[in-house]
């Protein structure tokens, strides 16, 4: 006689930890930052803790989704998430807001939403969709140039999309995760760098056709010498600095930042979060967030390598790429070794749609973890012991 028990899923917890630890650790920072920020929080201390509470929450809720889904609900509702994108991206230039320069958000219901943070995640999964499709499950070591090109269109809709807006930060994270996209999918080397060859083109190009903005072009001034302008374009660099050397090894206390109470550093509740890490908590506390997150890259690669189908390969490697170049230009910008660009710090950062994005594609991640952990038609059911019969032989 034989029984059978129902287990739990076996997700990957040291990806779970590392990404609650993320989003407690920067619940708090955001308390801080805007605590003190009466012009922003309206007297209410715990307004922005509130909000980004519900954020977390609303995410949380979003990966359980992605997790119980069976993994072919995921793969099918891939062009889905992708048309999603795309149409919110074309909504942004006919009705959108202007916050920063950009035209980047959509105001729904009392609630702002940036479309290009989906649309991160949409273009992975759409040229993981592709590639899976023409090689019709069998992984092979090199894609061909029909593979490529179709990839490239899958991502180059919504990069024209963006830099229509215009979103030089977004556009570079989505450039750097298409280009590993197709770096881990085989393509030719040749290709690889016709494709970085004709990136760097285009942006010298966009730049001499006035395609960026005055601000935008002064960022990258600064960022080659910040002493051109202290006041204008170098300011955030400078304050960013300043913010982080107080730390020291231990840091000033949370809530007791000079910088961050003073509100010197502007935008320190989203895309200079990390300064507020490095006042506050120290070079122990920002060193925490950074292992964070390369545990969270590290988990994506080992499930990305030990996945047995090409999309979920791809996928999980594509996400890999995107977390890790954004978490690099975000503290890299905080730290003065990259232009300013605005784009959060995954996890960490204040915002609902970067949020939802991130958690999505843990949902993701999780979801090809127990793809390939726990093989059908057996998924979450383990036999087991026989039981003896009494006075058997």
């Amino acid at each position: 006689m034989t029984t059978t028990r129902v287990r739990a899923p076996r997700i990957d917890w040291l990806l779970m930890v590392a990404v609650l630890v993320l989003v407690t650790v920067g619940t708090l920072l955001v308390w801080s930052a805007t605590s003190a920020r009466d012009d922003l929080t309206g007297g209410d201390p715990t307004a922005y803790l509130r909000k980004q509470v519900v954020n977390v929450a609303i995410g949380l809720v979003l990966m359980a989704m992605v997790v119980a889904a069976d993994h072919r609900w995921v793969r099918m509702l891939a062009p889905v998430v992708y048309l999603v994108a795309v149409v919110g991206l074309v909504l942004v230039l006919t009705m959108g807001t202007v916050v920063n320069g950009s035209r980047s958000w959509l105001m729904v219901g009392g609630m702002s939403i940036q479309p290009s943070e989906i649309a991160k995640l949409a273009v992975v999964i759409g040229m993981a969709l592709v590639l899976a499709e023409r090689a019709a499950g069998q992984w092979r070591a090199r894609v061909g140039i029909v593979d490529v090109v179709l990839m490239l269109v899958v991502a180059g809709v919504p990069a024209v999309l963006i830099m229509l807006q215009p979103d030089l930060g977004t556009m570079l994270v989505l450039s750097a995760t298409v280009f590993g996209v197709l770096a881990v999918s085989g393509a030719p080397r040749r290709w690889l760098l016709l494709i970085a060859g004709g990136t760097v083109t285009a942006a010298v190009a966009a730049v001499s056709a006035g395609l960026l903005k005055e601000y935008q072009v002064d960022r990258f001034l600064a960022f080659t010498d910040p002493t051109l302008d202290p006041r204008g374009a170098g300011y955030n660099v400078e304050q960013a600095r300043i913010a982080v050397g107080n730390g020291g090894i231990f840091g000033q206390g949370l809530f007791d930042g000079s910088q961050t109470r003073s509100g010197f550093v502007p935008e320190q509740h989203t895309d200079f979060i990390f300064t507020v890490a490095g006042e506050e908590l120290g070079l122990l506390g920002a060193g925490l967030l950074i292992a964070m997150l390369g545990v969270v890259l590290w988990r994506a690669l080992l499930i990305a390598s030990r996945s047995d189908d090409v999309f979920g390969r791809v996928a999980a490697a594509g996400i890999a790429c995107w977390f890790g170049f954004q978490a690099f230009q975000n503290i890299g910008m905080c730290l003065g070794i990259m232009p300013v660009t605005g784009v959060p710090l995954p996890f960490v950062s204040y915002g609902g749609s970067s949020m939802f994005a991130g958690m999505l594609a843990v949902g993701l991640l999780q979801s090809i973890h127990l793809r390939t952990s726990t093989p059908a038609p057996t998924r979450y059911v383990m036999p087991a012991r026989p039981v003896r019969l009494v006075g058997s032989r």
